[in-house]
């Protein structure tokens, strides 16, 4: 039996690794704003499930979830840094309180979390984290830049944490998904306010979207089960198969770039 700390447990993935764990018989703290979405839950699983009301920008919030799970617990194996929504509009169009608002929960959310969770990993000597990036933390894609950002900037730090707390017992894993038909783009985005010079580029992006299917989030419930499972877990794993030609893709222009430039750079 496994004990989760689970972010954004209400809807998406959350609420499908939420369900997961549950059903093969693990614990979960499943936190959420609104944690009155997750009673059904509750009605059928009993004290195997506890839900916290929380917001993962109140860092002080957080750091009283996390303690209260693992007291409840008695310790934590798995953290899921899942909570995040999308901003989408241009560069241009962003407000700067849509801006910082963007950072501090795809970001700063993450960073509170598992800065608390981690003095419980160290003294096990134990846990797994899961932060929950997306192709977009690797890729850059118009009318996504401040969400690129802050995926860019999750997956940077949870590459220096996994070098930080691997000594010490501790996994991490970036979990990377394609288009799953989560909440993300749904009710939960927030959007900019157009400029009308920026119609052509946004319309060729709605029409690229429009032509990828999205693919159902409980295709993704076995997949991290058995990554929470291994004993040694990778780095980075991406969830579905539309991640793959794009990572090659722009690897290879970046590889190629640099390579181009060589003798400039070194001049």
């Amino acid at each position: 039996m496994k004990t989760w700390f689970i972010t954004g447990a209400s809807r998406g993935f959350g609420r499908t690794w939420t369900t997961a764990a549950l059903a093969r018989g693990d614990r979960v703290a499943a936190t959420a704003r609104k944690p009155e979405a997750l009673e059904d839950l509750a009605d059928t699983y009993g004290d195997r499930i506890l839900p916290i009301a929380l917001d993962v920008t109140n860092r002080a919030q957080v750091f009283t979830a996390v303690e209260k799970a693992a007291e409840a617990f008695g310790g934590l194996d798995v953290v899921v840094n899942n909570a995040g929504y999308g901003l989408f509009g241009m560069i241009e169009e962003t407000t700067e309180e849509q801006a910082r608002a963007q950072i501090e929960t795809n970001l700063f959310g993450a960073l509170w979390v598992t800065q608390a969770a981690l003095p419980i990993m160290r003294d096990q000597g134990s846990g797994h984290l899961l932060q929950v990036s997306s192709i977009g933390g690797i890729a850059a894609f118009p009318t996504l830049g401040l969400y690129n950002a802050s995926k860019w900037a999750l997956e940077g730090m949870s590459e220096a944490l996994a070098q930080e707390v691997g000594p010490l017992g501790i996994k991490v894993t970036i979990v990377e998904p394609g288009p799953y038909g989560t909440d993300w783009a749904g009710e939960s985005a927030a959007r900019t306010t157009p400029i009308t010079a920026y119609e052509p580029i946004r319309e060729a992006r709605r029409a690229g979207a429009t032509a990828r299917a999205a693919q159902d989030p409980r295709a993704t419930a076995d997949i991290v089960l058995s990554l929470v499972d291994l004993p040694e877990p990778p780095l980075r794993l991406f969830l579905g198969g539309y991640p793959y030609p794009v990572a090659e893709r722009v690897y290879q222009e970046r590889l190629a770039t640099w390579q181009q430039w060589r003798e400039l750079s070194t001049s």
